[in-house]
């Protein structure tokens, strides 16, 4: 049984773990996560009872039920290094006994359900519509750190954009897709989500300097492998998907399209658009 250290693995005084400060009860088989921390109570105030809240920095937890199912929200804050962070906590949360530091002889999975914004890459993927990312693409390190074998597609999208690294690319849970991309509404779409590691430069904004990529939207508009083009791009999709294969969690990413990058539209009520997907994912979530 694998032993984990003192330092592999940091436990606050209460008995919490160290950056979330959730003990293994305060959190949910079915894990809701966001990035902005007072997204956090959008959500849980459409729960019918609250049973614990908790704040550290930019993670946030709430936890309740709709209805009969006990569900928790969490804030994440941006980025795929973020994300690192809570996911391990997360499974160590459910696969290693708190009292001896030891793993669990039985692994648990849990779904983890990120709902996020992001930026279509296509025309027919409009402003306030919804993408359901199958596949997530990262352009950031993370993967250099964790076991990820590279596929055709990464090869060609590295040559495509010009990239001097590898990108990464892992799916989504198979049953979390479905159910969400099964009898899903007309504005919604399944689709391939492109993480970038920052929000100007790598996702081909230009404001005092001239990027190292030109065209580099343009380019992921147009890329083609197969039948697999990019949808949507944004900072935190892959790195979810990694540390659920990796860790062995049912993950998926849902993002609102609060703007469009080829038509240079941003939407008029992004607020709305968020909340319509917090309800409905809701719904879902607590019928399933």
């Amino acid at each position: 049984m694998k032993h984990i250290s003192e330092t592999d693995l940091i436990i606050n005084p209460d008995g919490s773990i160290y950056h979330l400060c959730l003990k293994p009860d305060d959190i949910s088989e079915t894990i809701i996560t966001v990035g902005d921390p007072e997204r956090v109570e959008k959500v849980s105030k459409y729960f019918d009872s609250v049973e614990f809240k908790i704040q550290k920095r930019e993670f946030v937890t709430h936890t309740g039920y709709v209805g009969k199912k006990r569900i928790s929200v969490i804030s994440s804050g941006i980025g795929t290094d973020n994300v690192e962070i809570l996911m391990n906590e997360l499974d160590a949360l459910v696969n290693v006994n708190f009292d001896d530091r030891s793993e669990k002889i039985n692994h648990k999975s849990v779904n983890i359900i990120r709902l996020g914004t992001s930026g279509s890459l296509q025309k027919d993927v409009p402003v306030d519509s919804f993408v359901v990312s199958e596949w997530g693409i990262g352009l950031d390190a993370l993967a250099f750190f964790y076991q990820s074998e590279p596929n055709e597609t990464v090869y060609e999208i590295q040559k495509s954009l010009g990239l001097d690294f590898l990108p990464y690319c892992n799916p989504s849970g198979f049953e979390l897709f479905k159910l969400f991309i099964e009898t899903c509404p007309e504005n919604w779409f399944a689709g391939t989500t492109v993480t970038c590691p920052g929000f100007y430069a790598p996702q081909g904004r230009t404001l005092r300097y001239s990027p190292k990529i030109e065209n580099l939207v343009e380019k992921m508009t147009h890329f083609r492998h197969n039948a697999l083009g990019l949808t949507n791009l944004e900072m935190e999709t892959a790195g979810y998907y990694l540390m659920g294969k990796t860790l062995g969690h049912e993950v998926l990413s849902i993002s609102a399209i609060l703007a469009n990058r080829v038509t240079q539209q941003f939407s008029k009520n992004p607020e709305k658009q968020v909340d319509d997907l917090i309800k409905y994912s809701l719904e879902k979530i607590s019928n399933s």
